[in-house]
């Protein structure tokens, strides 16, 4: 199971990056299943953006399989520290509706895929002004590489803003909110000895390179380029068997400095979420 999960789960998520996408491949039967959560970031990179400028959030989240059948909703919940002005305006609900599945199961070839339409929502701003929606397609080849453990995948990402408006501090609309994304990621999984005797600890390593297509949430100009790196590492600790423990560190490299025009700095963040599985 756990190696299904590493198949489809790509960030991180947090990330990242990109990667907001919960879930696992359906198993046998026909049970209802999913997973609530809450998590904390010390700073919200979102497609290699920063997205609430060095502020921390406080995230809810919440994922559902329809009996197994591949086919999923989740919702995720951001809130922002207002660092004393008006941050908590922004605060944003992402809400995914996917299917996922998989292709050659046994074969070197292999293949996990999703397919799904998000929506991002700012509950607190004008109805729709701000909003911006997702569709994407996730694959991932658990068998191809010849080293255990070792994983590619590929994300391609089209966004738009539900309403022509931008993100970010009222900014006039822009064709920049409407473009492609494209992201090459690697995961690595492995086990070491876990605290309580007789136990192994799964890390996974974590690295994408990402393809801007012209995208930014605030209507910059962004060069057609690649933008941006990111590599981490996480690990569950569980603590009751359906309850888990997720430490996680990234480290972003800018590459283009299009996508962060005002400190051209790379980033680096951490984030720590309690999942209970049902």
């Amino acid at each position: 199971m756990r190696h299904m999960v590493i198949a489809i789960v790509l960030l991180a998520t947090a990330v990242a990056a990109g990667q907001e996408w919960e879930g696992d491949l359906f198993d046998e039967g026909g049970e209802l299943h999913g997973m609530v959560g809450v998590g904390f970031d010390s700073k919200y990179i979102w497609r290699g953006f920063d997205f609430y400028d060095d502020r921390s959030t406080l995230n809810l989240m919440a994922d559902l399989n329809l009996f197994e059948s591949g086919f999923g909703a989740s919702a995720v919940g951001h809130y922002p520290d207002p660092g004393g002005d008006t941050w908590e305006d922004y605060e944003r609900w992402d809400f995914a509706l996917y299917y996922q599945n998989g292709m050659f199961p046994g074969e070197a070839y292999a293949t996990n895929y999703r397919v799904g339409w998000m929506y991002y929502n700012f509950p607190s701003l004008e109805p729709e002004q701000y909003d911006l929606q997702e569709g994407h397609a996730v694959f991932s080849w658990p068998n191809i590489m010849p080293i255990k453990g070792l994983q590619p995948s590929y994300a391609i990402i089209k966004l738009w803003p539900s309403k022509g408006g931008s993100l970010i501090e009222g900014r006039r609309p822009s064709t920049n909110v409407s473009a492609w994304l494209h992201i090459l990621m690697l995961d690595y999984g492995f086990t070491v000895p876990g605290i309580a005797p007789d136990t192994n600890q799964l890390v996974v390593l974590h690295a994408e390179l990402v393809y801007n297509d012209g995208f930014s949430p605030r209507g910059d100009n962004v060069d057609h380029d690649f933008s941006h790196t990111v590599v981490g590492a996480s690990t569950d600790f569980m603590l009751l068997p359906n309850l888990a423990l997720t430490p996680a560190i990234y480290y972003q490299f800018t590459l283009n400095d299009s996508i962060s025009p005002w400190d051209k700095d790379d980033e680096w963040w951490t984030s720590l979420n309690l999942k209970y599985s049902f």
